[in-house]
């Protein structure tokens, strides 16, 4: 398969990011990252960035036609768990409209389309997860995300999706934030802070999750797809594992439960994926938790120096 096209929406992102480096790095693909407003990815390698807006359906009908993807990898989305429960109409254009908008425009060309999901469209009382498990969201984000999952598969084209769970990693600017960039942040000035150790979770490198979605568009491989971290832990563990690779102390950290948080949000207390499919389908092996600390800490390095 000669001159294959792969658009990427939400590139300004990190996972966006994640990918549209990935691509550059093998040069197999004629990438065209999208996102709003101007390209904030350092990379100036080869690929095509384009401004668009995945609430506007003609605008996406038009970059769609204009380029020609074979493959639609779909990362934008809201995933503010809490705001997306305080804004529940937001969370509906973005989460689920937009993928009705890219989906139909997918179609139009016969793009393959990968959708990323997520582990919360589970209730957290099964956990970990298999890929046909059935989804019990407890949220609003939860429920959005499902919406959306059921979009796509009833569109009619090809298309995978690839499930995820709290995902963390640096982007180059260091503008985004995640559960390991504010635990490092928040040991190293001292701060005292609150951790549930009654959640569980499987955290992803984004590095991870964009080879997986990069897997899945190499092999055309249609279906759900579990594209997690493997260590399971819970939120306390986790950062004490961050505090323990980064020699912090964990005296100001307070160890609690979800209830005392009073988040507008209920999230689920084990989730986690199995891998086996994806590393039996797919060849998918993620980094261990410490690798993808050693791999954030020599980013955060390059950075600064």
């Amino acid at each position: 398969m000669e001159n294959q096209v792969v658009l990427i929406t939400g590139s300004n992102g990190l996972l966006g990011q994640k990918l549209v480096d990935l691509y550059v790095s093998k040069k197999n693909r004629t990438v065209v990252a999208t996102g709003r407003g101007q390209n904030r990815n350092p990379n100036t390698g080869d690929y095509t960035y384009v401004e668009m807006d995945i609430l506007d359906p003609q605008q996406i009908e038009d970059v769609i036609l204009r380029h020609t993807p074979n493959t639609i990898i779909h990362t934008a989305a809201m995933t503010n768990v809490d705001a997306c429960e305080l804004d529940p109409e937001a969370c509906e254009r973005l989460n689920v409209e937009s993928v009705a908008n890219l989906v139909n425009a997918a179609n139009k060309v016969g793009a393959h389309f990968v959708f990323v999901s997520t582990d919360f469209i589970f209730d957290g009382e099964n956990g970990p997860y298999k890929e046909e498990d059935e989804p019990r969201p407890l949220s609003i984000y939860g429920h959005s995300k499902l919406r959306a999952e059921q979009l796509v598969r009833s569109a009619g084209g090809s298309w995978a999706i690839a499930r995820t769970v709290l995902v963390y990693g640096l982007v180059a600017d260091m503008s985004r934030s995640n559960i390991v960039l504010w635990a490092r942040e928040s040991l190293s000035k001292g701060k005292e802070i609150n951790v549930v150790d009654d959640q569980y979770r499987s955290p992803t490198l984004a590095e991870d999750l964009a080879l997986g979605c990069y897997l899945i568009e190499q092999q055309r491989a249609e279906g759900v797809f579990n594209i997690s971290g493997k260590d399971q832990m819970n939120i306390y563990e986790l950062v004490q594992r961050v505090a323990n690779y980064f020699g912090l102390t964990m005296d100001n950290v307070s160890r609690i439960d979800s209830k005392s948080l009073n988040q507008p949000a209920k999230r689920p207390p084990v989730t986690g994926f199995d891998l086996t499919k994806s590393r039996r389908v797919l060849g998918y092996e993620p980094h261990s938790f410490d690798e993808g600390i050693r791999i954030i800490y020599e980013q955060f390095e390059r950075a600064t120096i």
